[in-house]
């Protein structure tokens, strides 16, 4: 059984109460809540798109790069090694991660096959063609 959110984007009784008591509580919470409903879909989309576009700046390389050095060289060079190996950790728990991701795709799309072939079944028919697995 999935879990599943009821406050979702869009008109619905429960949002326009929320702001409706966000306006009447502090109209900056009735003012969000109004955001949420008009471009609430759009959230994750508009984060993935600014992660990326932070991803493929030269800026984020600027940024790490000029760390002031110390006047310790040993130290520095310490720095460097640990950033470097940082850098290499994070990218391969990125690389897990999308790992991740495309495993609970296929689950998905497994689960949703099962209920498909269970659905077809209750009414009597088995589902035709070669894409049936």
């Amino acid at each position: 059984m999935t879990c599943t959110s009821t406050l979702r984007p869009g008109w619905s009784p429960l949002t326009i109460g929320l702001m409706v008591l966000g306006f009447i509580v502090f109209w900056p919470l009735g003012l969000a809540m109004l955001a949420y409903i008009l471009w609430g879909d759009r959230f994750h989309s508009i984060a993935g798109n600014a992660r990326a576009q932070w991803q493929a700046s030269p800026l984020r390389d600027t940024f790490q790069a000029t760390a002031p050095r110390t006047g310790n060289s040993a130290f520095d060079a310490y720095r460097e090694r640990e950033l470097k190996r940082l850098e290499e950790e994070r990218q391969r728990i990125e690389a897990m991660r999308a790992e991740f991701d495309s495993f609970l795709q296929e689950l998905r799309r497994a689960k949703d096959q099962e209920e498909f072939d269970r659905f077809m079944a209750s009414r009597g028919r088995t589902p035709a063609g070669p894409e049936h697995i």
